[in-house]
């Protein structure tokens, strides 16, 4: 993390400046941004100097030089043209870069040129190419007020500008909340207040999250009501802020004003992607913390440095823009919960998913369709080239095709979105009608705009280009004046246009040539006529830069005038392709459509786990096993897996979780038939993980998850325990999980999957009516024991541990005393069990199947009861019942 304020006092290095007007003007600029590398213009370079080169050099490992040999002023720089492949190294490393541009042309001022800081880039403003494309950067501000906690986020790249407001029962559960949604969305950067006292309020748990990102501090009256309120309404030409969703929530307002206030300071331009906040209840979707986003692997994998492809993104992605790429992103993270919504999604890719001609005629005419996000942020921030326009153009020619693939499609989702989406018919012209077919890259290349637009622009590039036969007169004039056969007239940006002969021939230099430049082989030389054609060239070509720079910031504000509506044109084309995507994937991987309503059930018949059968079908591995599911909280709410460790309990977990997702977000699900009432949040409890740092164990931390599910799940939650309790001494983390067992089914009625290598906890069975017992199967040979991978009913019989310790290569000597140890600990575990859960014996009514009745019963069996007499019965019977009391059975053989 980089903690960073924008309120510090001045650098030091401002005072050791030389005196020289150039250094001078350097120091200026670092006092007004101390906190910033400054990227300071000289020539083709962007240079650095003092502390900020030899941060650069390190970070970018270039080499440091210096400017002032007596002085040894650290120095480094890199070609202003190649500042976007080192620009974002330094970004993603959390540093702040200001760019202090050249305001003027160095070949017309005769004294130091103008430089000012045109716009300050941070980890949570960058607008560079390198951005991942289907992923948000975001820029996040929190606002504490009381038990309230406003947050808002803006990606800059795209101008996505949301705000909400979290609050609980207290402080802790707000901050909870916010960690959640943080977590979430990953901002690049989050702006906070520079209050003493605020840092020291924080939870854990945001102070670990702020550990992640950087960091920066802005001044406490920044975050006031009463300068972001009128900040946000001058900005959007508004007189209330009710329209934006903001009326009634003045800390989502307060955080939202300091994103505009950061913005503003750092961009140092226009900024009209940015027209509109809105504010969102995060409540309206299905909640999935931090724990469950990891432990699931939606968007990201579960180890770091792992393959990306174990996602449950990648295994969805189908999609064919950026824009969708994102929706899909953010649609993973914030699934539905309105079933009304739910159900228009299904119907959209339900009337697609069977017809390959037109999914995939929509499919093609998207294709083309780049980032109109970032490309209109790239043109509002004045950073876009005439290509990045160019490129907008011809995206928005690619939209009457979409729109007439839309004429076809008949539900409620295709529709809406037909009707919605805007093909910029006006737009698209200007740009083709003022843009040549092949732009430059960069505006001052010149011959960005087309001909015919201005015509005094055509008259001079007219000019321009007689040019080069009036220097092939020159030349010709000059060889026969001179009688030097080799002489050339030739041209470079430092020089201008000269003369060059060859030292062989220096004799027969006429007097009046002036000498310019002497290299090994040659001298160059000028002429008075050179001079006064070069001044007419040269003026020929600033005054077709000038009027190319008048027209390109015409059609500029043009597009600009227009960005509501693309930004409208973008969000449309993001939802085409994500149903797209969801009706291909559905069509190709054999998925069907879900039932959701508003019932307590969750059923899925033969389901598959959609990133585990994906990477199945990319390989040639053997087919994914189906297994079924089902969950009703009016019975059996709770499913009680057992079996052994490689089985698939996990695996059947994840899978329960991502078919619920998959189904609330609208799309197809790998099963045969699956039906589902709404989940409002999922939780998860897999895997052991610790946090050393804050002093808190592998325990702890499981211990801290599963108090977080029992005190905030409800009984429309979906939770998924894996293996609690095994962090600790068994007798303890067996009752642990028994009461917890207890409290899921008595308390929260969730529909629960607990996996668990507990076998005593099957018994529990016997008293609770909404419980039922699962187990993986295992199917036993004289080689080994081979894991079939199949969710069966009843309790496992085994957990097969030994047999998993000799697949993974354990010596055959320590199995072998494994094995030996196992069979004298399960002779002594089984008193001490008995009398560990002697407490729960008056809610478990004794059973066949507890150990201690079965034992009892094989010393039954073994009676000859014809042989007793009276008086022996009576005498067992007090036997028995004491043994019942001691939990400890005497040997058979003992009676006849």
């Amino acid at each position: 993390m980089l903690t960073l304020s924008v309120s510090s006092a001045t650098s030091n290095a401002a005072a050791e400046m030389t005196t020289t007007p150039l250094m001078q003007q350097y120091a200026a600029a670092k006092q007004k941004h101390p906190d910033a590398l400054l990227f300071f213009r000289l020539g083709d370079f962007y240079e650095l100097f003092y502390e900020d080169a030899k941060t650069a050099a390190r970070e970018l490992q270039i080499t440091l030089t210096s400017r002032d040999k007596e002085r040894a002023i650290p120095m480094c720089g890199i070609p202003h043209h190649a500042a976007d492949q080192y620009i974002p190294r330094l970004l993603r490393l959390g540093y702040r870069i200001a760019i202090c541009e050249q305001m003027e042309n160095p070949k017309l001022t005769k004294t130091i040129v103008r430089r000012e800081v045109t716009r300050v880039l941070t980890p949570g403003t960058a607008l560079d190419p390198t951005l991942n494309s289907e992923e948000n950067n975001f820029l996040a501000a929190l606002c504490f007020d009381g038990g309230k906690i406003g947050l808002a986020l803006l990606d800059n790249s795209t101008g996505d500008f949301r705000a909400t407001e979290f609050h609980g029962t207290d402080a802790n559960a707000a901050m909870a909340q916010c960690s959640d949604e943080l977590a979430r969305l990953a901002p690049a950067e989050i702006l906070l207040s520079d209050d003493s006292a605020l840092s020291q309020n924080l939870s854990p748990q945001m102070q670990d999250l702020l550990r992640t990102c950087t960091t920066t501090r802005l001044e406490a009256w920044i975050l006031t009501l009463d300068y972001t309120a009128p900040l946000l309404k001058n900005h959007f030409g508004t007189r209330e802020l009710a329209g934006f969703g903001l009326e009634g929530h003045a800390a989502a307002a307060v955080a939202a004003g300091a994103v505009l206030h950061y913005l503003r300071a750092t961009q140092l331009g226009q900024l009209e992607h940015i027209d509109r906040v809105r504010y969102y209840e995060h409540s309206g979707y299905l909640q999935l913390d931090s724990v469950t986003i990891r432990n699931l692997e939606l968007v990201e994998p579960l180890m770091p440095g792992a393959r990306r492809n174990t996602t449950l993104f990648h295994a969805l992605d189908h999609c064919l823009t950026a824009m969708g790429k994102r929706k899909l992103r953010a649609t993973i993270l914030r699934p539905l919960v309105d079933l009304a919504a739910i159900d228009e999604r299904l119907d959209g890719v339900a009337e697609l998913h069977g017809d390959l001609r037109r999914r995939e005629s929509l499919r093609e005419a998207i294709t083309n369709i780049l980032d109109l996000e970032r490309l209109l942020s790239r043109i509002s921030l004045d950073s876009a080239g005439p290509r990045d326009l160019l490129a907008l153009g011809t995206s928005a020619a690619e939209l009457p095709a979409v729109a007439q693939a839309l004429t076809t499609c008949d539900s409620a989702a295709w529709q809406r979105l037909r009707n919605a989406l805007d093909c910029l018919a006006d737009l698209r012209e200007a740009i083709r009608s003022t843009l040549a077919e092949q732009p430059p890259v960069h505006l001052e290349d010149g011959g960005a705009i087309a001909a015919g637009v201005d015509a005094e622009l055509d008259e001079l590039r007219a000019l321009g280009q007689s040019g080069k036969q009036s220097i092939a007169a020159i030349e010709e004039r000059e060889r026969q004046r001179t009688g030097i056969g080799s002489l050339k007239v030739r041209y470079n940006s430092v020089f201008g246009y000269y003369i060059e002969i060859t030292k062989a021939n220096l004799q027969n230099v006429p007097a009046d040539y002036e000498r310019k430049q002497t290299l090994v082989n040659a001298e160059r030389f000028t002429t008075r006529e050179l001079k006064d054609y070069e001044r007419s060239v040269l003026g020929a070509q600033e005054r077709c830069l000038d009027i190319e720079r008048r027209i390109f910031a015409e059609l500029r504000q043009t597009v600009l005038r227009a960005s509501t509506r693309i930004r409208a044109t973008a969000e449309t084309i993001a939802e085409i392709d994500l149903l797209a995507g969801f009706a291909h994937v559905a069509a190709t991987r054999n998925y069907v459509r879900p039932q959701v309503n508003g019932s307590g059930v969750f059923e899925a018949l033969a389901a598959r786990h959609p990133v585990i059968e994906w990477h199945m079908q990319q390989g040639s591995e053997c087919r994914f096993v189906p297994n079924s599911i089902y969950l009703d909280t009016e019975g059996p709410s709770l499913l009680l897996l057992t079996g052994p460790n490689m089985g698939g309990k996990s695996t059947y977990l994840r899978q329960a979780a991502l078919l619920v997702i998959l189904a609330q977000m609208g799309c197809f699900v790998p099963a045969q038939r699956m039906r589902l009432g709404v989940v409002d949040r999922i939780y998860t409890r897999i895997g052991a993980s610790d946090n050393v740092a804050e002093g808190r164990s592998t325990f702890m931390v499981e211990m801290t998850e599963t108090a977080t599910i029992l005190n905030t799940a409800t009984r429309q939650s979906l939770l998924l325990l894996d293996e609690m309790g095994r962090g600790t001494a068994t007798f303890d983390g067996m009752s642990l999980a028994w009461a917890t067992v207890e409290h899921l089914h008595e308390v929260l009625g969730a529909r629960t999957l607990f996996a668990t290598h507990y076998h005593e906890l099957t018994m529990l069975s016997e008293h609770l009516s909404r419980l039922k017992n699962l187990h993986v199967t295992v199917q036993e040979n004289p080689a080994g024991i081979v894991f079939l991978h199949t969710i069966a009913e009843g309790a496992a019989n085994k957990s097969y541990g030994i047999e998993v310790a000799r697949l993974a290569g354990l010596p055959r000597a320590v199995l072998m005393r494994a094995r030996e140890i196992l069979r004298q600990h399960e002779r002594s575990e089984k008193r001490e069990i008995d009398a560990q859960i002697e407490p729960q014996r008056a809610n478990v009514q004794m059973t066949l199947f507890t150990p201690l009745s079965q034992r009892i019963v094989d010393q039954i069996q073994a009676l000859e009861l014809n042989a007793l007499t009276p008086l022996q019965a009576l005498n067992l019977l007090q036997e028995l019942q004491q043994e019942v009391r001691d939990g400890n059975p005497a040997p058979v053989a003992d009676h006849p």
